[in-house]
């Protein structure tokens, strides 16, 4: 169930991560028709306070039915009265459901018990101070986690600071705790401003270069580019198979480590590196998932 092999293996494929309000259900099916990779169905901060009776029953509707691709639910912070409806609802009658986004995840007792309670998948969202503190206590603490990311806005908030470049030591140590506890890369957190795409791209290649794989997006227009950024490049591939080529070769000779021809240094973790752009490349064409041209 749960945090398994493959569903972290399937969660460490998905480049775009789409919210969609919960109280709008007009958008859901726009959401599965479009390019984002898998779909969040939100109960929380897209929702307002009086519409979150009727999100929850569009929530509800909406794990019932099958779908082109992954429908994640975020729920309400667990422990308030909405998130404790929110749990009441999706988690009876046995629903088909890919799994919970989880917010202010905090204490690792409280996420082990919710995974009991909730008998899903769990992506956590760090976006306290306190979270990050546990950051690699949350990741590891029961089976269903299947992967820790951060909530920014939130925690930027909670932290009193204005430079969201002082996140820099906070997601870096997500990236860490996440394969420490060996669980997918995890997704960047949102771009809030919805025009500005260049800034979207540079911001997203920044984040796939420090180990980040994907991001959640609030508006459609945003997929294509997050989809192209975290797609591996035609080059970047050819590179890593001739380099996997050459392993296996130099490894048939005896060697471990060897220059290319270009005078690179490559030893085994540098082959590891290639096995994992080839392995995505591969997945990504297998499931049909739009790549770069």
């Amino acid at each position: 169930m749960t945090g398994d092999l493959a569903l972290r293996g399937a969660i460490g494929r998905a480049r775009s991560w789409l919210y969609v309000p919960a109280n709008q259900p007009g958008l859901l099916d726009k959401a599965m028709a479009g390019a984002a990779d898998a779909v969040v169905y939100d109960l929380e901060d897209a929702v307002p306070a009086a519409a979150k009776e009727e999100a929850r029953r569009n929530a509800r509707l909406a794990v019932t039915a099958p779908h082109p691709k992954p429908l994640w639910i975020r729920v309400n912070p667990p422990g308030t009265p909405d998130g404790d409806a929110d749990l009441a609802a999706l988690v009876s009658g046995g629903v088909a459901i890919a799994g919970l986004r989880v917010p202010k995840a905090e204490e690792p007792a409280a996420v082990a018990a919710l995974a009991e309670r909730a008998g899903r998948p769990l992506h956590l969202l760090i976006e306290t101070a306190l979270g990050v503190e546990n950051a690699f206590a949350l990741a590891r603490c029961h089976p269903a986690v299947a992967v820790v990311s951060l909530g920014e806005s939130d925690l930027l908030a909670d932290l009193r600071v204005r430079d969201p470049g002082a996140l820099d030591w906070a997601r870096q140590r997500v990236i860490v705790a996440n394969r420490a506890a060996g669980l997918p890369s995890p997704p960047h957190a949102v771009w809030t401003d919805v025009a500005d795409l260049d800034g979207l791209a540079a911001d997203s290649a920044r984040a796939r270069d420090r180990g980040f794989f994907g991001r959640s997006v609030v508006h459609p227009r945003q997929v294509e580019t997050v989809n192209r950024i975290f797609t591996p490049a035609p080059d970047e591939v050819e590179r890593a198979r001739g380099l996997l080529a050459a392993g296996a070769a130099q490894s048939a000779s005896g060697t471990a480590a060897w220059l290319d021809n270009q005078g690179r240094f490559v030893d085994p973790a540098v082959v590891t590196g290639a096995r994992w752009v080839v392995d995505l490349a591969d997945s990504l064409t297998t499931e049909r998932i739009t790549s770069r041209p």
